[in-house]
């Protein structure tokens, strides 16, 4: 595992492409009408319009080039190929909370694709970390900014 790749789900992948693509094509058009309604205002050394508009172009292209430089990094995730036995990247992993016997499923993802409403975290969370490497059946202490949760895993799936 090379350290500069950035390693992604098909579908994560995918959506990072289809926001680049947007933001390449509609947003780059809008930005640049926007620019040029202010400039059709007059002075532009004291046009907040263009100023916000000139910012927000700068945002976008900064945003254009992340996703490039993450893109050329990726490495999709085959996961046909990986083992179910451990917790690794892309995994799907369901635990026991041992102190209130709550059921958790989570699915270990790249920072690029965490998204706790979706119970997609990142391999780089505390809880993330903690679940890597570890196999079915085993109790887990896992230390967080706001104390200790002790989780058993159930079940890991692809």
């Amino acid at each position: 595992m090379d350290s500069s790749d950035i390693y992604l789900t098909r579908s994560g992948y995918e959506k990072l492409v289809q926001e680049l693509e947007t933001l390449k094509t509609v947003r780059r058009r809008e930005l640049s009408k926007a620019i040029g309604e202010a400039r059709a205002h007059g002075d532009i050394s004291e046009n907040a319009e263009y100023d916000a508009a000139k910012d927000a172009q700068g945002m976008n292209e900064k945003r254009i080039s992340e996703l490039e430089s993450k893109l050329s990094c990726a490495r999709i995730l085959d996961d046909e190929n990986m083992s179910s036995d451990e917790v690794l990247i892309g995994a799907t992993v369901k635990l026991e909370d041992m102190d209130t016997a709550e059921k958790l499923e989570y699915m270990l993802v790249s920072q690029e694709e965490s998204d706790y409403t979706q119970n997609k975290i990142s391999i780089a969370s505390p809880v993330g970390k903690a679940l890597m490497g570890h196999k079915v059946g085993e109790v887990l202490e896992i230390k967080i900014p706001a104390g200790i949760l002790k989780y058993k895993i159930l079940n890991i799936s692809r």
